[in-house]
């Protein structure tokens, strides 16, 4: 994309010969005549349909965002997909060393309840 300053410069190599375009010669950017006088078409709109670019009113109108590229698709090939879940005979170690502890604790009697089974549970049927 180019600046506001570089397009008025490649304006004014391109356009000296047409006839509603009237350019001052003082060293401000922006010192130019904006309104078009054959063609009723502003400098400004002129330069956003040659180069593509978007008249703003100087609000926040979110088209940087909008811009921008979606990174999801890289983000979620960053992180290998699970070996357990390409192969079915594969034993993931955490889980079983989870199952085992859990078995422990229920032959003692200190396992966490089954869902729905605690203890708030227990005083709402008491009432």
């Amino acid at each position: 994309m180019l600046s506001a300053l570089a397009a008025t410069k490649l304006l004014r190599r391109f356009c000296t010969g047409v006839t509603g375009l009237v350019f001052n010669r003082s060293p401000a950017p922006l010192a130019y005549s904006t309104q078009a006088a054959a063609g009723g078409e502003s400098l400004e709109q002129i330069r956003s349909r040659i180069f593509g670019t978007h008249i703003g009113n100087g609000l926040r109108s979110g088209r940087k965002l909008l811009r921008k590229k979606l990174v999801g698709e890289q983000i979620a090939a960053y992180y290998p997909e699970p070996i357990y879940k390409k192969d079915p005979l594969f034993v993931n170690l955490d889980v079983e060393r989870r199952k085992i502890k859990l078995e422990k604790l229920r032959r003692r009697g200190k396992a966490p309840p089954k869902k729905g089974q605690g203890k708030r549970a227990g005083r709402k049927k008491k009432k």
